[in-house]
């Protein structure tokens, strides 16, 4: 049977699937990446909180962002490089899943990125997300509601090099796997865009819930601004670029005045 009976238009430019099998193997595919990536972070994000709120209470913990994880210099080193390097790899499998079913990267905004455009685009992104974002963390840390939040720990020259990488990282693989992904394929199984977005953020809100409840709102009110971005212009880059900007600033920002930033933790 030809490809096309299987697939009905649909507003957005990508085909709803119909036949029962496809349908069935996106939901199945759904469902590991999930497991692999988000949901199941998501998942543990929310059973942490639960935790912490039944015994210490949130308000009354520290979560540290970027952690050590080793004594050893170069084996830390060596475990944060491969962190960062699974960052990437989990935006490559959204990317590529979506190539192989035949959606070219260009479809989902992901295409060559045009500077003189997606990079404005992304500043004011970074911009309308992250001056209310430092706001917010600020009050919910102010009446308990969220942890102590140390972002990052720069003692060693690597260390700044690598800060950077994790928060591009972490750009990536968000809003390539979150929205470019996850509502690309939600809209291949039929479902609305409004629909769409409110599940991406609520998913991006969930796998922030250990940090605390204003973390988790802040992240869903996000998902919410980024998500209809992607669905009105069809581009991801922006969202990558407004990411990053809005983690290497946490990031290196926090290392360098971390001092003077006792409001956060």
């Amino acid at each position: 049977m030809p490809l096309r009976e299987y697939l009905r238009p649909s507003p957005h430019g990508i085909p709803v699937v119909t036949d029962r099998t496809e349908r069935r193997g996106l939901i199945v595919e759904l469902v590991i990446v999930g497991v692999l990536t988000f949901a199941f972070s998501a998942l543990s994000a929310a059973l942490a909180l639960a935790e912490t709120q039944l015994t210490a209470g949130i308000g009354q913990t520290t979560v540290a962002l970027n952690p050590s994880r080793s004594d050893l210099a170069l084996i830390d080193a060596v475990r944060q490089v491969m962190s960062v390097a699974r960052l990437f790899a989990i935006a490559g499998l959204g990317a590529y899943l979506l190539w192989r079913s035949g959606i070219g990267l260009k479809r989902v905004g992901l295409g060559r990125w045009s500077p003189r455009r997606d990079v404005p685009a992304g500043l004011v992104l970074a911009a309308v997300i992250g001056l209310p974002g430092l706001a917010l963390v600020a009050v919910a840390r102010a009446l308990g509601l969220n942890a102590s939040l140390v972002p990052s720990q720069a003692d060693t020259w690597w260390e700044w090099p690598v800060l950077v990488l994790v928060a591009i990282g972490n750009a990536a693989a968000e809003e390539i796997v979150v929205v470019a992904y996850f509502i690309t394929r939600l809209r291949q199984l039929g479902a609305s865009e409004t629909g769409s977005l409110l599940a991406s953020a609520v998913l991006r809100g969930g796998y922030h819930l250990y940090q605390g409840f204003g973390a988790g709102l802040g992240n869903v009110v996000m998902g919410l601004v980024y998500g209809r971005f992607f669905q009105v212009t069809g581009r991801t880059w922006p969202l990558v670029i407004g990411h990053g900007v809005i983690d290497v600033v946490a990031f290196v920002g926090y290392a360098l005045l971390r001092d003077h930033l006792s409001w956060v933790g």
